[in-house]
């Protein structure tokens, strides 16, 4: 994806393999430079065309001038003494500041990034939209998470979530392209079977992704069984009612084969009873699927509680139902891990 930055460079970190080599054969070099820059970008992760030490500083000079290439900027890292979670504040060079989260599970580091700049969705629970949308991040500011954890943490990272700030799917072209270079063999390499994309529900784009038949785990955020119930959480859900979002869930399993994950945010008094449950089981029957039941976080500016007590009630009410569910273990609690608070509270204090 061809893209200009600063100084109107191209942005050469959200370049294809492919692309790159078209714009390196441009400058009249050979193409086999393309690889080596795609290794030092992608494998080793350098931050400056000065530390690719095995190409002329003619050729680092000429790039230069070209391309751009900028790190993302630590502005805060907070580490849980609990169980490992870091959670990192990110500024860009706009300014703007976006979140991610490192978190440690028995089979490797798993990393929870950002796609947007806030969100447009409104869902009400969320501390993401409060502070309102600004912009869409490019493929090289979703893998920049990534790398930037990476090296400052000194932790390998095998598992990637696409549920931070903002909305995955409201940034299709740019996250497809973040997964491309993700799974890039000639880079860092992932196979996409260890990438969860989150979705409030926007239709037309589940189908477009199914398409693709990626290997990723969709997941979509549900938190309710209901229309009216869901509408009242989630404003996605008078655009696409449930019965448009189950038949695009359905059509993506049918073209993928891939299980899909729905996330659960449990609020007291408003989506926890055994009714909710059974409307819920009704909802996904026959549906190969997982329910991820999640404590919905507190946050000051919103009414909504629940706690783990009630989470597994909830679970019980679903196994019972035939429904398989879990409760998500909660991550980084000391450091308030959950995306958005962060960012909120820094911009809050800096304003």
């Amino acid at each position: 994806m061809v893209i200009k930055c600063e100084e109107n460079k191209i942005d050469i970190l959200s370049l294809t393999l492919d692309e790159l080599t078209d714009e390196i054969l441009k400058l009249g070099e050979k193409k086999f430079r393309a690889k080596q820059i795609f290794s030092w970008l992608h494998v080793k992760n350098v931050s400056s065309f000065s530390e690719m030490t095995n190409l002329s500083i003619q050729l680092r000079e000429k790039l230069e001038k070209v391309f751009y290439l900028k790190p993302l900027l630590i502005c805060k890292r907070l580490d849980s003494k609990v169980d490992n979670t870091i959670k990192y504040l990110y500024e860009l060079s706009d300014g703007s500041h976006i979140e991610s989260v490192v978190m440690e599970y028995s089979y490797g580091n798993t990393i929870c990034v950002s796609t947007q700049v806030g969100c447009k969705m409104g869902c009400r629970f969320c501390a993401s939209t409060i502070a309102g949308f600004k912009r869409n991040l490019l493929p090289s500011e979703i893998l920049q998470q990534i790398y930037t954890a990476k090296s400052d943490s000194g932790r390998d990272i095998s598992g990637v979530v696409l549920m931070g700030i903002g909305e995955p799917l409201d940034n299709y072209d740019n996250v497809v392209c973040f997964l491309q270079l993700l799974s890039c063999p000639d880079g860092f390499g992932m196979s996409l079977r260890h990438v969860s994309v989150s979705t409030c529900g926007i239709v037309p784009r589940i189908y477009d992704l199914s398409k693709l038949n990626l290997g990723i785990t969709l997941s979509i955020s549900l938190h309710a069984p209901k229309d009216k119930s869901r509408s009242e959480i989630m404003p996605i859900n008078n655009r696409y009612h449930l019965d448009e979002l189950m038949t695009a869930c359905r059509s993506y399993f049918a073209h993928t084969g891939r299980r899909i994950s729905f996330e659960y945010a449990l609020i007291n008094g408003h989506n926890d009873s055994y009714a909710d449950a059974k409307n819920l089981a009704m909802l996904l029957d026959n549906f190969m699927c997982h329910v991820n039941i999640i404590p919905v976080n507190k946050i000051k500016e919103r009414g909504y509680t629940s706690d783990r007590k009630s989470a597994y009630k909830f679970q019980q009410y679903l196994n019972e139902l035939g429904v398989n569910a879990t409760v998500r273990r909660t991550l980084g609690s000391d450091i308030d891990a959950a995306c958005g608070q962060l960012r909120r509270e820094y911009e809050v204090s800096e304003s």
